[in-house]
């Protein structure tokens, strides 16, 4: 299992502080069935700023260490970007992480509470260049919860869309939960991650979430979404469902 989202490295922003907590993390991941781990700190967030060179290298260690104790997880590199105005400079000045090596895909994140009112140009503007914006946890962001089909502009340019695995299960509240459903009964969502932070609050559900979308989407979405987290990894081109509107 591929897992495109987490906060595994250690002491880089808020999610594991320690080697230790890391480490924990990993057998959680593990046991969770997962093989394939991408770090994505959060970076230019206005708290956190991992840039690419760093990230890099702290995947690396925590790889080495890892390795050293025989536990059987490859960590992928990768970045939970927020979307800024500045995004396009920033991939220029090569800061940023794509989650395969051809610079594809990249995960982005919208502010909690409000749609950035330049996210369309500057999405338009990915997507002109080959970069396909993958905007993570829309069902937890406040317009998004309160108006559905506001994502379905985002879906007609050609960005992609992740659930967080928490979500779905229902560790964010009865709220989100049901606009997470929602969102999936209407295939606008097309893949799921754990964005796990730590093993006390925000820990890995890959299992239990698969579980909740087999029961809304079937076999066949769940096969889909673990086929759109490999294409992301490897930098293939994806299969989107057919989503639609909310009435």
């Amino acid at each position: 299992m591929i897992d495109l989202h987490s906060h595994i490295l250690p002491g880089v922003d808020d999610g594991a502080q320690t080697l230790e907590d890391s480490l924990e993390m990993a057998n959680k991941a593990i046991s969770q069935g997962i093989t394939h781990l991408m770090c994505t700190p959060h970076h230019n967030n206005g708290k956190y700023n991992n840039p690419a060179d760093k990230i890099i290298q702290d995947v690396a260690a925590l790889q080495n260490e890892l390795d050293q104790r025989g536990l059987d997880l490859t960590l992928l590199e990768g970045q939970e970007v927020r979307l800024t105005e500045f995004l396009l400079t920033a991939i220029k000045r090569e800061e940023i992480l794509f989650t395969d090596l051809d610079n594809t895909y990249l995960l982005i994140e919208f502010p909690t509470n409000e749609i950035p009112i330049y996210a369309e140009q500057v999405f338009y503007h990915l997507l002109n260049q080959g970069q396909v914006p993958v905007i993570v946890h829309p069902e937890r962001n406040a317009i998004f919860r309160e108006e559905p089909n506001r994502l379905i502009p985002f879906l007609e340019m050609g960005t992609l869309t992740q659930l967080t695995a928490p979500s779905i299960v229902g560790i964010f509240g009865s709220e989100i939960q049901k606009t997470a459903k929602q969102m999936l009964e209407h295939n606008m969502l097309y893949m799921v991650a754990s964005d796990a932070h730590n093993l006390r609050h925000r820990t890995f559900l890959m299992k239990e979430a698969y579980e909740e979308i087999q029961k809304i989407g079937g076999r066949e979405m769940v096969l889909a979404m673990q086929q759109m987290a490999k294409d992301l990894v490897n930098g293939d081109s994806v299969v989107r469902p057919k989503y639609q509107a909310m009435k």
